[in-house]
């Protein structure tokens, strides 16, 4: 009775335990940027110290009965919150579906829509993370203005004289250098204030929620589980005895017959 209630049915967690999107390479990164108070003296250098950029995701995992009904509810409050669905998975068959979004939304809105999905079928785990991207963000900066010198010391080297190989040796550096800015741009494109978003990572599984259990059934249960294991244990106990008996009636033999050959030898 008493692990009746305390256990949980693994049945009921073990698509929860997973982090789908963990094992998903490639995916849309989200930042966002908030104003920083600076104390003292210090002087900020302007739209770099004085903003923070940071990387805000949460994950909510729910469980539903009604699977085309809230998967639209999803869909619906996207839309209504201006959100971008950035990645969606589908899976399984029907009865025992899935479906996983990555989801794009505005910082003002982010708590709100958080809240909002939570309310979205049979809620089973959550979790909010943000990480601070200011020193990757001024890394990426830091390189661009490297790269960029590079290429105009590079451009300035071709407009001299020189030899053909010398030439074609360096118009593939200048190309390779150029892809590497291009590159760059696209990873300080995701930190521009006009492509702010915080991600909102949404998994929902198929499957009846969970009904709460009587204590009629509960009984009914431990009883038949006492009665099974109760008949194991006697007729495994009984089979032990016999063995034990069978085996010392066989030593008590063998001791009889040890005794009548020494008696012979005599």
């Amino acid at each position: 009775m008493l692990y009746g209630y305390v256990a949980a049915d693994p049945a009921s967690r073990n698509d929860y335990s997973d982090n789908f999107f963990g094992s998903i390479d490639n995916l849309r990164k989200n930042y966002a940027s908030e104003k920083i108070a600076i104390k003292g003296d210090i002087q900020a250098a302007p739209n770099m110290a004085s903003s923070q950029k940071f990387e805000k995701t949460a994950s909510i995992k729910a469980k539903t009965s009604e699977f085309d009904k809230d998967e639209n509810l999803i869909k619906s409050k996207t839309k209504s919150y201006n959100a971008i669905i950035q990645y969606e998975q589908n899976l399984g068959q029907k009865g025992n579906r899935q479906i996983h979004l990555l989801i794009g939304i505005n910082p003002a809105k982010f708590e709100n829509f958080y809240l909002e999905l939570q309310k979205i079928g049979m809620l089973k785990d959550t979790e909010i993370t943000k990480v601070d991207k200011t020193n990757e963000y001024r890394q990426l900066n830091a390189k661009k203005i490297s790269i960029e010198k590079m290429l105009q010391s590079l451009i300035e080297l071709k407009s001299k004289g020189g030899q053909i190989a010398d030439f074609i040796s360096l118009n593939d550096k200048i190309l390779e250098v150029e892809e590497q800015l291009q590159g760059l741009g696209v990873e300080l494109g995701n930190f521009n204030t006009e492509n702010e978003f915080c991600t909102v990572r949404f998994s929902m599984y198929e499957g009846a929620t969970e009904k709460s259990i009587s204590f009629i059934h509960r009984t009914k249960v431990a009883l038949e589980w006492t009665i099974k294991y109760f008949a194991i244990i006697a007729i495994t106990s009984l089979f032990i005895l016999i063995a034990i008996f069978v085996l010392l009636s066989i030593i008590d033999k063998l001791k009889i017959i040890a005794a009548v050959n020494n008696k012979l030898n005599q």
